[in-house]
């Protein structure tokens, strides 16, 4: 599979584990607010870490990992996603991944394979305002809404987030989120912050204030709901 990129040690991108994050590149959204932007739209300059590299580095931190996130970009584009997953559990190593749920085909056969044991879908916004938060003029959720219904109800672990952005989320899409996802296992609002590598300059986090605001919303739809950065 083609990498782009790996963070040898990290202790937040996989909750309770100690992980490396690879990063795939491509991705079917363009969110202006997306932190990896040269995996989005510069990916015809970027050079590919070789999959056996890091599969190596991986070997020599057996007793020290606990796992490894795959993100991106988008990883579910990637057709050979499934084997390389099958070569980092063979490691014996917990795979987790980061997507923004529209390949549920993909996410069904990584779960029924015994592929991934953890996986964290974006929700981006409600249902209403996705196209916009997304980079499109129009958007049809079916795909998400099917991941999402397909994780909620197939046993494995995962784990549903937001992120905050001031310009694209309301106490509207909190309350219309919170009815879709009603009684999903994990749900956290994520604080943006601009790195400066951002798809698009300008954007701006909620306040702290705000966020709890919002949280409480989610709450009543999704007890356990937390904020991650604040």
């Amino acid at each position: 599979m083609e990498l782009f990129g790996i963070e040898k040690l990290s202790l937040v991108d996989y909750d309770g584990k100690v992980a490396s994050t690879v990063f795939t590149a491509t991705c079917n959204f363009l969110c202006p607010f997306c932190q990896n932007s040269p995996l989005v739209t510069d990916t015809k300059n970027l050079t590919p870490v070789p999959e056996e590299d890091i599969l190596s580095y991986f070997k020599t931190r057996r007793g020290i990992l606990d796992g490894v996130c795959i993100t991106g970009g988008e990883p579910t584009l990637q057709k050979d996603l499934p084997e390389f997953c099958k070569k980092v559990k063979d490691l014996g190593l917990s795979v987790k991944v980061d997507t923004n749920g529209t390949n549920p085909d993909m996410i069904k056969y990584l779960v029924e394979n015994n592929l991934c044991d953890y996986f964290a879908v974006d929700i981006k916004n409600s249902k209403e305002n996705y196209a916009k938060i997304i980079g499109f003029k129009t958007f049809d959720t079916k795909k998400v809404e099917k991941s999402v219904e397909y994780l909620m109800g197939c046993g494995v672990d995962y784990e549903f987030r937001t992120t905050l952005v001031k310009e694209f989320h309301s106490k509207e899409d909190m309350e219309n989120i919170g009815k879709w996802i009603k009684g999903a296992k994990h749900y956290a609002l994520q604080q943006f912050k601009d790195t400066g590598s951002c798809i698009e300059s300008g954007l701006s986090p909620v306040d702290e204030k705000t966020a709890k605001e919002f949280l409480e919303i989610v709450k009543k739809y999704i007890p356990n709901a937390k904020l991650r950065g604040y």
